[in-house]
């Protein structure tokens, strides 16, 4: 749908923009917002990402949002930070829309008021290394802040082609660290394929804390998962985590990370105690909100 021809050929009055483009050249979408102009047709871009979250290097994704964010007739972003931040670098004021549920609304609310369980579950999920994660960064202080409270585990999560000895993208250090720490007992080692919905619910729901091992990123759809099903998040301060819900924040950018405000963080969760999870009844409202802006951004471009 990003190709010229497709959108000079196809019948459409809005055309969004989300996701899908990480890998086009900005010539390719000029090229895209040249026919969409050409056709009188209206484009709005969702800013999901400032920094892409999977880019090791910046340029690329900037020239793209110099090239969508500029020509836009609308833009949304999810976040009053992130909108901040639009204005600044092009001069746009993004209309904020929260990020809506991720789990599925019959699965919300099946749960029952929080209560700690006899173990305090601390979560780190390495899935399949993103550009921006950084955990083996962040492991000797997650260890360490476990070490000290009572009756708490740390749990790694990670899939077979970065951990797995014959994986086709694995990563030797952390593999090597993360199996030698389940030897010691310093954590709980889990290998596994893609979780499908209903096995990644679960397990988030099995924690009581997840920690997000970014050093870079904007908005996060994990964060809003845990959210939705009760857990606690963790979450670094690069980004606008914190703009999207209630986090316990610590130190970790590109340029500097702080693993005593990790481990404060991690105290800091366990203190809090039980999260609950969001009512299903306002997820259904804010889904509701959301739409109702969305139809007002179409008409109003379309005007």
């Amino acid at each position: 749908m990003l190709r010229p021809a497709w959108a000079a050929e196809h019948d459409f009055d809005v055309f969004h923009v989300q996701f899908g483009f990480d890998a086009w050249e900005p010539s390719d979408l000029a090229r895209l917002v040249d026919t969409l102009h050409q056709r009188d047709r209206a484009l709005v871009h969702t800013v999901h990402d400032l920094r892409n979250p999977h880019h090791a290097d910046r340029s690329l994704h900037d020239a793209q949002l110099d090239v969508l964010v500029p020509a836009a007739d609308a833009v949304i972003t999810l976040t009053p930070g992130a909108a901040r931040e639009i204005s600044r670098r092009w001069g746009r004021t993004a209309t904020v829309l929260p990020h809506p549920h991720v789990v599925e609304l019959s699965r919300l609310g099946r749960g029952t008021s929080p209560a700690r369980g006899s173990t305090f579950r601390v979560g780190l999920h390495v899935k399949s290394l993103r550009a921006s994660m950084e955990p083996l960064r962040l492991l000797p202080d997650l260890v360490q802040a476990v070490r000290d409270l009572p009756n708490a585990v740390l749990q790694v999560n990670g899939h077979r082609d970065v951990l797995d000895p014959d994986g086709d993208h694995r990563a030797a250090q952390l593999a090597s660290y993360l199996e030698r720490g389940a030897a010691r007992g310093d954590l709980e080692l889990r290998v596994h394929d893609f979780l499908p919905d209903g096995e990644l619910w679960s397990y988030l729901e099995s924690l009581d804390v997840s920690v997000l091992p970014y050093r870079f990123g904007t908005h996060s759809g994990w964060l809003e998962a845990c959210r939705d099903l009760g857990t606690a998040v963790v979450a670094p301060s690069c980004g606008y985590y914190a703009d999207q819900g209630p986090v316990h924040s610590y130190l970790h950018d590109e340029e500097q990370y702080d693993g005593d405000s990790l481990q404060k963080a991690i105290h800091d969760a366990w203190a809090a105690g039980p999260v609950a999870p969001l009512r299903v009844e306002m997820r259904r409202a804010q889904r509701a909100r959301v739409a109702r802006a969305h139809r007002e951004i179409y008409r109003s471009v379309l005007r």
